[in-house]
């Protein structure tokens, strides 16, 4: 009787254990990168960029003299409505790409979206995660800065020194702090920039997640984004003055931090098309990818071209559309990848390495050169450490190329006001020009830490080689 009720008491344990993995697999979700043929049939047109593009983007264009092209025209609307098969459901696209994100709980479904004549391929970028680990930190945060944070000496405060390093007050003394330009900042959460009274006379232009799901709220997120964000923006004299205090902002979150998967690839293209179409001028990304959960859809080292990860193809493309994007390099210098992340391998772009108080580079910096033999990082400044405002409204110092990009970043929105007649293209090259490493830049610190006095200068007496 004892080995029957035991007997029992196992099978009961396997039907339950069974059901709990059945109603896992129901609630799960999968998401599909499709590729789409072509536009054929779009009810857009080039010559109607108004329809798709800000009046703000255009203009930036025509100053450039950049054309409106193909890659342009958003995704064919019809197109979208034939994937949204039953249990498929579209949940972003990338026009520069003519590719759809689709969601749904169903893998069977794909195979009838892989049949269509629309569509050319199909990849599986993200799943749900069997758990979500609980999100760490406090949305508490200090009203005032302590009383330690004033530095009565200067009125940079705590970032006095990283603008000394790559000589931003030139700059700002001459008038230029970003006024008028604008600036878009990819990053994964932005807690309590809403909050903290050192934000609040932030000029942010707007907000947009990206992610899927969607963020309730990108400023109950992680505050990566606003310590990169600080390292620009605040305006606090004597505690802490930012490299462009009086440029706008576009806050986008494309960065999931409860999973590392290839749709962030997805989500980064689409906050960036998003900064095009609204009109950015600057877009910051401290954001790398190179390996992913379960080593699905990690990257290689020959891949490091600029061309080839998708994320690199879009970031590929600003310049073109008259977009400077500052990329940070990455911190795995010191681990087994050792070199820069993706998209730092972009081709016209400025990615940026970080240096010490010694102003060598810091050991986790990620190294280049690309496959193709391009220098990487493109220049350097301080981020071992670096000081930003972090999430609770307090002065810190904290470690990271994602915190040297920012104040590169911010010293390119003073320059490219200082000099609006530049190209992208042209303000990435006098930046580079500026560093102190350009006679012989290496793949360790680029062309150096750059001179945005020097820069300025250089433009002015320069106009006819540009």
């Amino acid at each position: 009787m004892r080995r029957i009720v035991f007997l029992m008491m196992i099978l009961a344990g396997m039907a339950l254990m069974a059901a709990a993995r059945d109603k896992e697999k129901a609630g799960r979700q999968y998401i599909y990168r499709i590729l789409l043929k072509d536009k054929t049939g779009t009810p857009y047109t080039t010559d109607k960029p108004q329809k798709f593009l800000s009046r703000k983007a255009i203009e930036r264009r025509r100053r450039q003299n950049l054309a409106v092209d193909s890659t342009d025209l958003p995704v064919n609307p019809q197109y979208l409505k034939r994937l949204c098969i039953n249990k498929v459901k579209v949940v972003g696209t990338s026009r520069w790409h003519n590719s759809a994100l689709v969601v749904t709980d169903d893998t069977a479904a794909m195979a009838g979206l892989r049949a269509m004549d629309c569509v050319s391929g199909c990849v599986a970028v993200w799943h749900s995660p069997d758990s979500v680990a609980k999100e760490e930190g406090t949305m508490e945060y200090h009203e005032t800065f302590n009383s330690w944070d004033t530095v009565r000496t200067t009125r940079y405060g705590a970032a006095d020194e990283q603008m000394r390093t790559v000589n931003g007050m030139a700059l700002h003394e001459a008038g230029f702090r970003g006024r008028g330009m604008t600036i878009a900042v990819l990053d994964g959460g932005f807690r309590n920039a809403d909050r903290i009274p050192a934000f609040r006379s932030i000029r942010i232009a707007g907000t947009r997640d990206f992610v899927y799901p969607r963020s309730k709220n990108i400023f109950r997120e992680i505050d990566h984004g606003t310590k990169v964000l600080s390292a620009m923006a605040v305006d606090a004299p004597n505690v802490y003055i930012g490299t462009a205090p009086e440029a706008s902002y576009w806050l986008l979150r494309c960065e999931d931090g409860r999973t590392e998967q290839p749709v962030e690839e997805d989500y980064w293209t689409m906050a960036a098309e998003f900064a095009d179409s609204a009109g950015v001028d600057i877009i910051n990304s401290s954001l790398g990818y190179n390996e992913f959960d379960n080593h699905i859809g990690d990257h290689k080292y020959r891949e490091q071209d600029g061309r080839t990860a998708f994320i690199s193809q879009s970031a590929s493309m600003l310049a073109g559309k008259g977009i400077v994007l500052v990329n940070s390099a990455g911190n795995n210098g010191m681990g087994p990848w050792k070199k820069i992340a993706f998209p730092a391998d972009a081709h016209d772009i400025l990615t940026v390495g970080a240096v010490t108080p010694q102003l060598t580079n810091a050991p986790f910096c990620g190294v280049g050169p690309t496959q193709d033999g391009r220098v990487k990082p493109d220049v350097m400044a301080p981020g071992s450490p670096s000081g930003v405002i972090s999430g609770r409204g307090t002065v810190v110092q904290d470690m990271g190329t994602s915190f040297a990009t920012p104040i590169v970043c911010g010293m390119v929105a003073c320059l490219w006001q200082a000099r609006p007649g530049l190209t992208a293209r042209q303000i990435i090259d006098v930046v580079r020009r500026s560093g102190d490493n350009r006679e012989h830049p290496d793949n360790v610190f680029g062309y150096g830490i750059p001179d945005f006095g020097q820069a300025m200068k250089e433009v002015e007496g320069d106009k006819k080689r540009l």
